[in-house]
């Protein structure tokens, strides 16, 4: 599994407020609609920033171990439907009809980015990735690193999504700071496709 919250929380505490920026980011390019997919929710600690503006939140994970954890910090105030699936697998969920869907910090992990991106656009008209950039790798961690298998330029980016969606628009984040200056600069990506 990879760490959630709990090893952030004990390792690097800091890392759990720029993770809550990016879904807090996310919650305001979602805010109203009703049915939303999160692709890699890991525990769901960061969940709820999304579901406290959607109506329905279904978060996924591949990862058992995490769903588990997932559904036992799960709540009545914020019922979220957890379930153990990959994206990867097929575009078989039992919650079909999403307006969006997103996934943040999980791009970056997958080798098979076609069949990601294809996927991703079956679920909904609009899709949401964050990802560290490519330039951020010299300054990540070894463990970073050893799976970040995937990092993008902000270009790289646009240009892999603009296969799947009709439109994209980038915008970048260093910490908890959305950034719009220049562009390798920007520590982590995001990708908003919309059809």
């Amino acid at each position: 599994m990879f760490p959630g919250s709990e090893f952030s929380w004990e390792e690097d505490p800091k890392r759990l407020a720029f993770t809550s920026a990016r879904y807090k980011f996310v919650a305001k390019m979602v805010e109203g609609m009703d049915k939303v997919l999160e692709v890699g929710c890991n525990d769901g600690y960061f969940s709820r920033i999304v579901r406290q503006h959607v109506n329905h939140l279904v978060g996924m994970d591949s990862d058992p171990e995490a769903i588990t954890i997932a559904k036992k910090m799960n709540s009545e105030k914020w019922n979220i439907y957890f379930q153990q699936w990959s994206i990867m697998d097929s575009t078989v969920l039992s919650q079909p009809g999403f307006d969006a869907v997103y996934c943040l910090d999980v791009f970056e992990h997958i080798e098979d980015e076609n069949t990601l991106l294809q996927n991703l656009a079956f679920f909904a008209p609009m899709c949401i990735i964050g990802t560290p950039s490519k330039e951020s790798q010299a300054y990540a961690s070894e463990v970073s690193k050893k799976h970040h298998v995937n990092c993008k330029t902000k270009g790289e980016l646009k240009e892999a999504m603009k296969k799947h969606w009709k439109h994209v628009l980038m915008f970048g984040m260093s910490d908890e700071v959305l950034h719009t200056g220049f562009d390798p600069m920007c520590q982590y990506l995001f990708g908003i496709g919309l059809k």
